[in-house]
Formats: C-alpha cells, structure tokens, sequence
C-alpha cells in the first residue's frame, strides 16, 4: 500500500504552486490530526515534496511517526512560473487570464500548464508504484493527477472532484489500481 498526503492549510492570501508559504495554524492542527491516524498503517519510509509547506507538513508528521524522509522535487506541485507567491491580488491584477478558469493546457507564464503536471506524474507513476510500505506528501495536483491517470481519463479544471483537502490521507492500492481518500478535512 501507498499512503498520499497533501500538505496542510498555507496562507491562501498567495499563488501557491512552487511558493514558499508556510502554514497557518490550523493547517497545523490538521495536520497534527491526521497524523495521529498513521501509527495504524504500514508506513516505512517518507517520500516528500521539497517546497516549504510539504516539508513542515513532514515534520508534524515524523512527530507521530520517525521514518527515514526524502524530499524529492519530482512531488511539487503545479509550476505557476511568474506567479509563483504572489499576492492574489497581485496577481489578479497583473496576470487575469490565468487566474480565472484556465484550460488544461494554458501554461502560466514560465510555469506549467495541468496537461505539463499529468504528464509530469505519469512519467513518475512506474517508480510511485515501486513505493510500497511509503508516504508521499504532496500536494493537491499531484494526487488529483493520480486520480485521473487510474481512472484512465485525462485531466479537468475542476480541483475539488476527488476530494483532495488540505492534510487529506488518501489510500493507493497498486495492485487492484485503485486510490480512495482515507480521511481528511
């Protein structure tokens, strides 16, 4: 079994993306609360993103569970170039069209579009499956990219559909293919 967790509540005052926000406080209790279930799975290692607000969602959770950690880029999430930790606001007024619905294939400027993260996290899905026993913290676009790539479809603008909250522990069944949220906010 593969665990995934996305990171906890950041400041959603900035484009989150590659940013370098922290956590706020009650991400920090939620997270603090899902960690408390994970001493009931099988988890030897931890696999993490290497942005700021996956990495202290990392080290709430190796206060339930000290496991060996490696922070790995590949489990960023979406690249949103020029807007990378700018102020919404900012960025609503500098950069409109790619703060409304966009595409799955609108690239931010210097960034990534979705269709550029599915396909990122295919190429990285052989070597996820390699990875029993493990959990990867991550961030909403990459477990969604999971979800669509077993379901065999591909990607949609709409981020809420699988239920991908902040400090949300999803389960990932390699061998019958199939992920289903364990629990979460």
């Amino acid at each position: 079994m593969i665990y995934l967790m996305r990171h906890g509540l950041d400041d959603e005052n900035y484009v989150g993306g590659w940013s370098d926000v922290s956590l706020v406080k009650e991400g920090i209790d939620d997270v603090r609360t899902t960690s408390k279930s994970l001493v009931n799975y099988d988890i030897e290692r931890i696999v993490c993103s290497d942005i700021k607000r996956a990495r202290e969602t990392c080290s709430i959770v190796r206060e339930y569970i000290d496991k060996p950690v490696t922070f790995d880029s590949r489990f960023r999430e979406l690249d949103k170039g020029l807007l990378t930790g700018m102020l919404k606001d900012d960025a609503y007024t500098m950069y409109p069209e790619y703060m409304e619905e966009v595409s799955v294939s609108s690239r931010y400027p210097n960034g990534e579009s979705m269709m550029d993260l599915y396909i990122r996290v295919r190429d990285l899905l052989n070597e996820i499956n390699k990875m029993d026993k493990t959990l990867i913290i991550t961030h909403r676009g990459v477990i969604n990219m999971i979800y669509f790539l077993l379901s065999d479809r591909l990607p949609d603008t709409d981020k809420k559909q699988f239920g991908v909250t902040h400090a949300s522990l999803h389960e990932y069944d390699v061998e019958k293919k199939k992920i289903k949220k364990l629990g979460g906010f």
